[in-house]
């Protein structure tokens, strides 16, 4: 790779679909420089790139950003994390901290709308001095794994229900298939149940489903394990047609670095932004995931799991729902949420009092958050009683989540009168809020 000396900047090319916004420089010394074109800038109905590059009156901040070693906060979340990241950087021959690089790697197929190509048109940066490339094969498979995030996974191509595969390239797939996990035994299984048990009770989330591992045509020998199953999730970030949707997490939102994904900003936040940025409709359906993924014990719903797209290319939505998983069946003793709730972040103290402070800080109606929350919290129980033996979970998973149905307070009113057979109930002060229209 050449050195940090080297006399002509590396430059890679940032577009929207069809549209350049800007350029990222490799300067001396691994200092990145983002810039947004001019051109970009004057359009009078440019493309949103991120919320994160406007100001507090909608205008757009066009000051260059600089970063060293890593690249600007909104292009470093699209870059994955962890076991992929390493992966990737070892058999492309590049250091996984430099993440100009890994840009330009992985540039074909990031998520939403962005690709990224090098100026003069290299698909592939070259190898660093002092690591090995270690054969043409392995660079071939590099751009495979172009996806955000922790789980190995990969972009597909074809139908569920007849043959997955996994490009030559990777480029392009409408599926992502998320293999199984050496330390998280049956994750593909667990993220599937709690997916389908969202979709269920009504709440906006992806089409999800499993597939026998071995049978995903494509797929590195070193990946196709006999006897397991994967899970495959649509990409609502690409249309039938295979055109790109642009989407950007939370994380980017508020431009931080990925490792600041639990860090500075609440629910509480999130839910005042989304009901000014999205509107009520977003807001009450923010509320209705945050009650189930707290229902299910799910202690990683961070940052990056929340995104919002594009559809039009410029108005925000609130992106479907990703990412539910039951962590408590691996981390048994954490029953607190990613992030807090007016201050508090244990689900033992997630109860109607609660609700009405997080309202109140959020600028939202009470009785909207209180209402959406005790109807989710009645119908996550009397759902998940209905679904809970026909899911492909092991049974002391499925009693960590019934136990977690005891515990928080919103669902265990329900458990508790469905146990005894009585009509369920409003608690008490609340007699006549289901019959109440929130105020819009």
């Amino acid at each position: 790779m050449p050195k940090s000396d080297k006399k002509s900047p590396t430059v890679l090319e940032i577009w929207l679909n069809q549209i350049r916004v800007g350029t990222m420089t490799n300067l001396p010394y691994d200092q990145n420089l983002f810039v947004f074109d001019e051109e970009y800038v004057r359009a009078g109905d440019r493309p949103v790139l991120s919320l994160s590059f406007f100001d507090d009156n909608r205008n757009l901040i066009t000051e260059p950003e600089q970063v060293q070693t890593k690249v600007p906060p909104f292009f470093s979340n699209l870059l994955p994390e962890g076991r992929l990241r390493g992966y990737l950087a070892e058999i492309a021959g590049v250091k996984e901290v430099r993440e100009f690089f890994l840009l330009w790697l992985l540039g074909a197929d990031l998520p939403g709308a962005v690709t990224v190509q090098e100026s003069e048109g290299a698909p592939l940066p070259p190898a660093d001095a002092d690591i090995q490339r270690t054969s043409e094969h392995q660079k071939e498979r590099i751009l495979r794994f172009s996806l955000a995030g922790v789980q190995l996974k990969f972009s597909a191509i074809g139908s569920p229900g007849k043959q997955l595969t996994i490009p030559a390239e990777g480029r392009g797939g409408a599926w992502i298939i998320k293999l199984p996990s050496p330390r998280f035994p049956l994750l593909p299984e667990n993220e599937f149940s709690m997916m389908k048990l969202a979709s269920a009770i009504g709440l906006d989330v992806a089409e999800v489903g499993l597939v026998a591992t071995n049978q995903i045509e494509g797929l590195p020998a070193e990946f196709s394990e006999e006897n397991t199953k994967s899970l495959y999730v649509k990409r609502f970030d690409r249309t039938p047609e295979g055109g790109r949707i642009h989407i950007e997490d939370f994380n980017q939102i508020y431009h931080q670095f990925p490792n600041d994904k639990y860090k500075h900003y609440s629910y509480t936040n999130m839910a005042s932004d989304i009901s000014n940025f999205l509107g009520a409709e977003a807001a009450v359906e923010f509320i209705r995931r945050l009650v189930f993924n707290a229902a299910i014990g799910n202690a990683d719903m961070h940052l990056k799991n929340w995104s919002v797209y594009y559809p039009d290319a410029r108005t925000p939505q609130l992106a479907p729902g990703y990412d539910f998983v039951s962590t408590i069946a691996y981390i048994i003793k954490d029953r607190k949420m990613a992030l807090s709730v007016a201050k508090e972040k244990d689900t033992k103290r997630l109860d109607q009092s609660l609700l009405e402070k997080f309202a109140e800080k959020a600028g939202l109606p009470k009785h909207m958050v209180v209402q959406t929350a005790l109807d989710t919290a009645e119908k996550t129980v009397s759902t998940w009683a209905q679904m809970a033996s026909g899911l492909p979970l092991q049974d002391h998973v499925r009693e960590m989540i019934e136990e977690q149905l005891r515990y928080l307070p919103l669902t265990k009113q329900f458990v508790e009168v469905s146990a005894k057979g009585r009509p369920k109930k409003p608690p008490t002060g609340q007699r006549n809020l289901r019959t109440q229209k929130p105020r819009r």
